[in-house]
């Protein structure tokens, strides 16, 4: 892993023409993590060796949590911060320090507790000061930041709307610490963590943009395809007022550390044959006549010389072409990656099906990182492989119950008192059940975590709809395996880190069903991190699986559409779905009783999530037809993953 100012000097300007902020990006957020955790260690090192202070700008939220986590271990081999002063962006107003939200319990839990800073030398804005204090307040704030000598190093996130630190749109660029209103979107993004948009507080106390732009030095930071747009809207667009993080264009020391899908919308990343030549391979080329159809408005087959020589690709046209010759080629390429046979087609030639005709039928494990996102994200496929005779498992990896409405659990334990009462069995425990948690519930806080029993309860319900849904697609009871992942089991939206228990629960399931085929879910732009960490759990169990004979001749699929769609440029395997079976996926998903109308937990897309998939499928469908391919209602792509 090159160190981040080697990857800073070694930015390639020519591909970097449109971006208006150094930016470098790394192939995970681990590796980015570890970059700028390393650069402060370096700066707090070299200070400490002449007994200077280091002050430090943090920040909150999930993009920073493992910068905190690699601060953590380089504490752990000798790094001292007891000349370390810190002052945090924002906080919530109003809210208690104590509050399982608070960023003082953040801030404590994932950083402070573990390292030797003195207290006295933590400062994070205070969301319990009298509203008539607020403004004094900010103003001493931003006093103590100058005393300590301002900050040597910022570091920030970006939320949706292009905020830093809660300085949302419409903030100057000139803007001190202060109270602010928080956008709907903003509230909207961090409904998860209240456990519904009703308990998120409406304003915030935050540093502003002219605080942040006096440190000397900032790093913003980014992970995942959700912050592409915003991303690539900061960096390569206008500075203005509507987006705040574009002014940290005219910071002369800012760096922009990405992962991979965070930068996917960069023009040097998603159209870099606009910048300079290209080394033409068959994934660039197939990615380029994909968005040169969708800009000239034209299929495939219909693309001519001009066309190509006028948006930028007359190298790829000199060394390929002509463009008769490379429209054939990629027409034939998105061709073979329709299949009507997700399980391979028996006594066929596959030569150019994504998938092997034999064994027949096949063992295949759909992983499903929450109860539902099986029938969510490939629900027309998993009925499919069913029809077609293969022996289909689904593995179920967390409970979800903290995606369950309490009102439901009120529900479910209601109707086993009355069922008790019905059957004239008398059951103290199931009145005295009933009692307690109806007792519980009245009395519970926004985002206190359940009881055990409210757990149980929650984690039962979803099983339930679960085994519904399986039953409607032809799944036997005994080939649904529930996981229940120790990591997802908080009981909170903040997880457990990835255990060995968690890898070898995953492996002991893969050795025990040995699948031809495994489908995991591939759409990491899940807001809650459940589905990145599921699919981390599946790939290190693979890696322990890889010398079994099993996985010798095993594929990886990877699908998506709870949170995303993979683009068609990318897909590998496109599962069509006619009317007909888009109605049976539906009414599978609709077996998930508790996630139907309103979830507890829908992310940012106000959409039901059988409309969201849906939609689309039927937007992939749509792709497809543009390009000059066959046209169908719904289609369900998937890329394979090689381990």
């Amino acid at each position: 892993m090159d160190d981040l100012q080697t990857k800073i000097d070694n930015i390639d300007h020519r591909l970097s023409y449109f971006e208006n902020i150094p930016t470098v990006i790394y192939d995970d957020s681990l590796d980015a993590s570890r970059a700028v955790a390393n650069e402060i260690a370096d700066l707090i090192r070299s200070r400490n060796e002449k007994n200077e202070t280091t002050v430090l700008g943090l920040a909150t939220g999930s993009t920073p949590v493992r910068v905190y986590e690699e601060l953590i271990k380089i504490h752990q081999d000798g790094l001292s911060f007891k000349n370390v002063i810190t002052f945090n962006l924002d906080e919530y107003y109003p809210i208690e320090p104590n509050s399982l939200q608070s960023y003082v319990r953040f801030m404590n839990e994932h950083l402070f507790d573990h390292i030797d800073i003195p207290k006295k030398q933590i400062h994070i804005p205070d969301g319990t000061i009298p509203e008539e204090e607020v403004h004094q307040y900010c103003a001493e704030y931003e006093q103590k930041i100058k005393d300590a000598g301002g900050l040597d190093i910022q570091l920030l996130g970006i939320g949706r709307t292009g905020h830093i630190g809660f300085n949302e749109p419409g903030s100057r660029p000139d803007s001190l610490t202060r109270l602010i209103t928080l956008d709907k979107v903003t509230r909207k993004d961090a409904a998860s963590d209240f456990f519904g948009e009703e308990y998120v507080p409406r304003r915030a106390i935050t540093m502003g943009v002219g605080t942040i732009l006096q440190a000397d030095r900032i790093f913003m930071m980014a992970w995942g395809e959700g912050k592409a747009p915003i991303i690539r809207e900061s960096i390569e667009g206008d500075i203005k007022e509507s987006v705040p993080a574009t002014f940290l264009q005219e910071h002369d020391n800012t760096t922009v550390v990405l992962d991979t899908a965070a930068s996917a919308e960069l023009s040097k990343v998603n159209t870099p044959w606009l910048l300079t030549s290209c080394d033409w391979d068959d994934k660039l080329t197939r990615k380029a006549v994909v968005w040169l159809c969708n800009k000239v408005e034209k299929p495939v087959l219909k693309l001519t010389d001009e066309d190509y020589n006028e948006n930028g690709m007359a190298d790829l046209i000199a060394n390929h072409g002509p463009a008769y010759d490379i429209n054939i080629q990629i027409f034939n390429e998105l061709q073979h990656t329709i299949t009507g046979w997700p399980g391979g087609k028996p006594n066929e030639d596959d030569k150019y099906r994504p998938e092997r005709a034999e064994p027949f039928p096949k063992r295949a494990l759909i992983f499903s990182p929450h109860p539902d996102d099986d029938v969510i994200s490939m629900g027309g496929t998993l009925i499919r492989l069913v029809d077609h005779g293969h022996d289909v498992h689904v593995a179920y990896q967390t409970s979800g119950n903290i995606a369950v409405f309490d009102d439901d659990v009120v529900r479910f334990a209601d109707f086993v008192t009355d069922y008790t009462e019905l059957l004239s069995i008398e059951n103290d425990k199931a009145d005295k059940l009933f009692r307690d948690i109806t007792t519980y519930l009245k009395n519970k806080e926004p985002g206190q975590v359940d009881s055990p029993e409210i757990k149980q309860i929650k984690g039962l319900i979803r099983r339930g709809e679960a085994k519904a849904a399986g039953r409607y697609c032809g799944i036997t009871d005994e080939n649904m395996h529930f996981m229940d992942m120790p990591f997802y089991e908080t009981g909170r939206v903040k997880k457990k880190p990835l255990s060995e228990e968690d890898i070898q629960i995953t492996v002991d399931l893969l050795n025990k069903v040995q699948p031809h085929q495994i489908y995991a879910a591939g759409d990491l732009s899940d807001p809650h991190g459940t589905h990145r960490v599921c699919l981390k759990a599946i790939i290190e169990a693979l890696k322990v699986c890889k010398d079994e004979e099993w996985a010798k001749d095993c594929y990886v699929w990877l699908y998506r559409g709870a949170w995303q769609e993979w683009d068609v440029n990318e897909i590998e395997m496109a599962v069509p779905l006619s009317p007909t079976e888009l109605t049976r996926k539906r009414r599978a998903i609709f077996k998930h009783q508790s996630q139907k109308d309103r979830p507890l937990f829908p992310g940012s897309d106000t959409r039901e999530f059988w409309q969201r998939s849906e939609d689309r499928n039927k937007g992939t469908a749509i792709e497809y037809d543009k390009l000059g391919l066959a046209e169908y209602e719904a289609i369900e792509g998937f890329v394979r993953y090689h381990f």
